[in-house]
């Protein structure tokens, strides 16, 4: 939806006109900025690297160069223009916190693929702005080697807040961002300003404790990462503070004060919630082969992390829930083909259902059996025989 009048340029300019052309195309937010505004970013950008903090996110670490800059992507780029499509949701994304027979999916990815959506109305704009201006441009949409969030504070769109993700003033934490990225020399706007004061709410609202600090981000602690980037079994003590999230996690940005102004996106009906998305019965999920994963998620940023890691995934939350209902789920993918189903299900089942364990045979040990898999049963196994917490 709309938000609030973009602040303003000079009248007839292309900037006011580029600004107009951005709301009536659906974007809440439009600033400008030179490509040389964000410095600092590469810098930050290399120190977290060198801290190991990317995890598995490799890409992160081989583009690096590239992902510093704009220019270094693209030397001929004179201006950024960054955009902001709100996807806030009507209903409370942490209501569903407690209740252990369904997964929680981050809320932007229970509609449409933004990837999809935004591309297409960024490619618009700069057609538009083509036309108008002339110029040579590029678009982008997350995929590609861009530092979306300091050049959308640099452009005036928000600030990155202590959880590290854009912060707007109108539309909160809700926006997916796009650039396009111009050989014109635009008028730049001024700056996000930094309006966290002492508020701490998203660093205590972490159930990994994934913030080392204000403003930094532990990507290998993060739910977010675990539950969509990091491919292996997740590790064990990471695994209570999942909960029930099965793809993503939207608690810091859920618990920002500056939420209370950003107003449902309920024009941008692409990101109208999936009602099979929005509290999906983890019996129905754990039950899904790799045919019917691809049909239940078609066409939903879901999609990318395949069948494998989305019921490794709801086995972590059927194990944190205890539900004994989903015992006999759990135990049928003790045999699963995939390692990190079979090492999960070991797991899960011993919360739900310790005896029923104990009277299992062991998982298969010949030379293909994983070690991640072995590790799970002897440890779940002596846990359940000493009566300790999986």
């Amino acid at each position: 939806m709309p938000g609030p009048p973009i602040p303003p340029t000079p009248q007839g300019s292309v900037e006011a006109a580029l600004k107009a052309e951005a709301r009536a195309l659906g974007f809440a937010a439009c600033g400008i900025a030179r490509a040389d505004a964000a410095p600092r970013a590469g810098e930050r950008l290399r120190r977290w690297l060198a801290e190991g903090a990317h995890g598995e996110m490799i890409w992160m670490e081989s583009r690096a160069d590239q992902r510093a800059a704009p220019a270094g992507l693209w030397p001929e780029v004179r201006s950024v223009i960054a955009l902001g499509l709100s996807y806030a949701p009507a209903l409370d994304p942490l209501a569903l916190a407690d209740q252990a027979a369904v997964g929680r999916i981050s809320v932007y990815a229970q509609g449409g693929d933004y990837h999809d959506v935004v591309k297409k109305k960024l490619k618009e704009l700069a057609r538009w702005l083509v036309g108008r201006a002339g110029g040579d441009v590029k678009v982008f949409v997350d995929t590609a080697p861009v530092m979306e969030k300091p050049l959308a504070e640099a452009a005036g769109l928000g600030w990155q807040g202590k959880h590290t993700n854009l912060v707007s003033r109108s539309d909160g934490s809700w926006l997916f961002l796009g650039m396009i990225f111009t050989t014109l020399d635009l008028a730049a706007d001024a700056p996000g300003r930094d309006r966290c004061g002492s508020c701490d709410a998203c660093q205590r609202a972490c159930p990994t404790q994934a913030f080392p600090a204000p403003y930094r981000i532990d990507a290998r602690r993060c739910v977010s990462y675990l539950t969509i980037e990091h491919k292996g079994p997740i590790p064990p003590d990471l695994r209570p503070g999942i909960g029930n999230r099965i793809y993503g996690c939207d608690d810091c940005l859920a618990v920002c004060p500056w939420n209370k102004f950003a107003r449902s996106a309920a024009a941008n009906l692409a990101f109208h919630p999936r009602a099979e998305l929005t509290a999906p019965a983890l019996a129905d999920l754990l039950a899904l082969d790799d045919r019917g994963f691809r049909q239940v998620f078609a066409g939903s940023p879901v999609k990318r992390i395949g069948r494998d890691r989305m019921v490794r995934n709801c086995l972590i939350a059927a194990g944190n829930g205890g539900d004994p209902a989903l015992g006999d789920a759990v135990a049928a993918l003790i045999d699963d083909p995939a390692p990190i189903v079979r090492g999960a299900a070991i797991w899960a089942l011993a919360r739900i259902d310790g005896s029923r364990l104990a009277a299992l045979a062991p998982p298969r040990t010949d030379a293909e059996a994983d070690p991640d898999v072995r590790a799970e049963w002897a440890a779940a196994r002596g846990a359940v025989l000493a009566g300790l917490p999986a």
